[in-house]
């Protein structure tokens, strides 16, 4: 028997920061999903995750898993499809480091991901996105934070992950304002500003503070924002 772990260990700090070059964002989400395939495996056979063998970790497992995430978890065959593809990653992998698996990992490569219907976008009205715009009251220190993050995504069409992560050292003010935005599979975009977000910015980082964190936006405690507390504050001005 095989243990799972030091393939494991090898595969996030060799072949993902090592050899891919992978996001944070893509690392993270490849942890969590062996976060949740190791607590699985560790309940469904009793064992836990560090006495794991790769032997355990068959096709017949993994559909159990991907089946339960749906299941219990509520899942939607997306969000399965993720999961999938982070497993089958792990599994090219070890196609070159355990010959003994050579019958095992084809078949687990074999599973092929669900069909996930492609549901519409509603867009917002322009009276509409002008409410949300407004919505902060810009008046207190957490006002003109929210008000320079909403204009920044609305301006820039930014995703959550990009707009938590930008760093100081990513906004230019002078002469002409702009912000350099890292993205998914790290390709970086620059965008200039229109007027209306750029004084928003400028507004925020007048109040900002000087705080540890590199992060442009922080929370009360001058602590980086998560992408859970964006959430929070969108639905409250929503």
């Amino acid at each position: 028997m095989t243990p799972l772990a030091p393939h494991v260990t090898a595969f996030f700090q060799r072949r993902l920061r090592v050899e891919r070059r992978v996001s944070p964002h893509t690392s993270d989400s490849y942890a969590y999903t062996f976060k949740l395939l190791l607590e699985y495996a560790s309940a469904r056979l009793h064992v836990p995750p560090s006495a794991l063998h790769m032997e355990q970790i068959d096709a017949p497992l993994v559909v159990a898993f991907l089946n339960d995430l749906e299941a219990t978890r509520g899942n939607r065959p997306s969000s399965r499809n993720v999961r999938l593809a982070a497993i089958k990653s792990f599994m090219h992998f070890l196609e070159f480091r355990e010959p003994a698996a050579i019958d095992q990992i084809p078949r687990i490569l074999a599973i092929p991901p669900k069909k996930a219907d492609t549901r519409l976008v509603r867009h917002l009205t322009v009276e509409e996105m002008h409410a949300v715009l407004n919505a902060p009251e810009p008046s207190g220190w957490n006002g003109v934070r929210d008000r320079a993050m909403l204009h920044l995504c609305f301006a820039g069409g930014l995703r959550v992950s990009e707009l938590v992560g930008l760093q100081l050292r990513d906004v230019v003010l002078q002469p002409q304002a702009s912000i350099l935005v890292h993205g998914k599979g790290r390709r970086e975009r620059c965008l200039p500003l229109w007027k209306v977000t750029a004084a928003a910015l400028r507004a925020w980082l007048g109040v900002r503070g000087t705080v540890p964190a590199p992060e442009v936006f922080v929370n009360a405690r001058g602590q980086p924002l998560t992408r859970a507390g964006f959430e929070d504050i969108l639905a409250k001005h929503v």
